[in-house]
């Protein structure tokens, strides 16, 4: 049976609970918990390779191997290079393609910014692959419950959850693989409450998948300079003039006391697009929609939250067609694949076909609708209805999880895939060195367009 998580330390406070959770003992943790870990590893490490030949990636790369250093971890695509620079390399990397798994407490990709200095860590110590899973998941979970104090307000002033919540979770994985003193975790998360930056602001653009890369450098960098005795604040959490109280207007501590293990409603994603838009694109995939010139109208309703993210009425380029729900809709109704994340070329946002088609694609925002639902109606040019809804919180039972991830996989890397797959099945015998040499064959061929 598995052991409660004890989230509440003796004083109460965020600091001290998340410190709680940064040393839980890896016995202690859900073995529901630890399996979707290992899913989201495999997944994440896809995501990197699949974006590896990514133009933010060829840059981060040639900023680092300028810059030299000890090659102590692996970088996606590239030489090895000092643990802060993977990080901040493989961080970008994972999230280029906006692929990775998203938690919809705070609306956050916790793989793309905590795996990324797990792994860079953990192969500068020569650790386990196990470790790398287990000091992931203590660090995704606080990452979601840091996220979920700051609030919605939060995310909704423009600050990018994956970046300043995720910078903390990604500092309490490091400072676990680096076995910091309680002392020494303090500082580190106080050291992290300067560091934790990102904005919304950069959707569609190279800037977001540089916000996680941002915070996997920052945990890195926190955890070894709080191990070498560099000195912070004593609560930079919820102190003073810390980081909730500065980046919230409206923070819920009480949000950090939620039952049970927050990280195993984690969401992976099966379009490489927004995860706003998977919701929308399931009732589309799965209604009987006939042929496409003979649509009237659609109108989708959804989270009100979505529309200030993932609702560019027009993309100027293929990033920014991952971010629009008229011209995704339009690429389900023209049976596009969304799913191939080579399919999102700068030329499709220039298809005259669906754009025609994206023009017939009203948004509305319905405040009855959670984050993971949508509902859609198509009107057709004879008067017909055809509405549907889905809902991404009913997940599939974890066997048809890991197949639908394993079918991705192979359907974005080919052959290549099977490395990963096969050693994912045969985690508990690896170390992180192997794990971190699966991100670094060669590029994928750069796309057209």
């Amino acid at each position: 049976m598995n052991k409660e998580i004890r989230t509440v330390s003796s004083d109460g406070s965020l600091i001290e609970r998340m410190i709680d959770l940064a040393l839980t003992p890896a016995g202690d943790l859900p073995q529901a918990a630890r399996a979707l870990a290992t899913l989201s590893l495999m997944d994440w490490l896809v995501c990197a390779r699949a974006g590896a030949d990514e133009p933010v990636g060829e840059i981060l790369r040639a900023m680092i191997a300028h810059e030299g250093g000890v090659p102590e971890a692996s970088v996606t695509g590239g030489a090895p290079a000092p643990a802060r620079a993977a990080a901040l390399v493989n961080g970008t990397i994972g999230h280029a393609i906006d692929y990775d798994d998203t938690h919809f407490a705070h609306i956050g990709h916790p793989s793309a910014a905590i795996y990324p200095a797990a792994l860079a860590v953990a192969e500068m110590e020569d650790l386990s692959a196990e470790a790398v899973c287990t000091a992931f998941l203590v660090g995704a979970e606080a990452s979601i419950r840091i996220g979920c104090v700051l609030g919605r307000e939060h995310y909704n002033r423009g600050f990018h959850q994956t970046a300043t919540a995720g910078a903390f979770g990604a500092t309490l994985a490091a400072a676990r693989l680096l076995r910091l003193t309680r002392g020494q975790v303090r500082a580190a998360i106080g050291l992290c409450a300067s560091r934790a930056a990102g904005l919304r602001c950069q959707f569609g653009t190279m800037g977001k998948p540089y916000n996680a890369g941002i915070a996997a450098a920052s945990g890195v960098e926190c955890a070894l300079l709080a191990r070498a005795g560099l000195t912070s604040a004593d609560d930079g959490l919820m102190g003073p003039q810390g980081f909730v109280m500065t980046h919230s207007n409206q923070p819920d501590p009480d949000a950090a006391n939620a039952e049970g293990f927050l990280f195993e409603a984690i969401s992976h994603k099966l379009h490489a697009c927004c995860h706003g838009t998977h919701a929308m694109i399931e009732v589309l995939r799965n209604v009987e929609r006939g042929d496409p010139d003979q649509v009237a109208a659609v109108t989708v309703r959804t989270s009100p939250r979505w529309l200030s993210v993932c609702n560019i009425p027009v993309p100027r380029t293929g990033l920014e067609v991952k971010f629009s729900y008229p011209w995704l809709a339009a690429m389900v109704l023209h049976d596009r694949s969304t799913q191939d994340d080579r399919a999102f070329t700068d030329a499709l946002a220039r298809d005259a076909e669906l754009g025609r088609t994206a023009a017939l694609v009203e948004v509305r925002g319905d405040g009855s609708l959670t984050e993971t639902q949508a509902a859609v109606e198509i009107v057709t040019v004879d008067g017909r209805r055809i509405a549907g809804a889905h809902d991404l919180s009913r997940r599939p039972p974890l066997p048809d999880l890991r197949a639908s991830l394993v079918a991705k996989a192979r359907a974005s890397l080919g052959q290549e895939a099977e490395r990963i797959i096969g050693s994912i099945d045969m985690i508990d015998e690896l170390s992180a060195r192997e794990i971190g040499a699966l991100l670094v064959l060669q590029p994928r061929v750069a796309r057209a367009g």
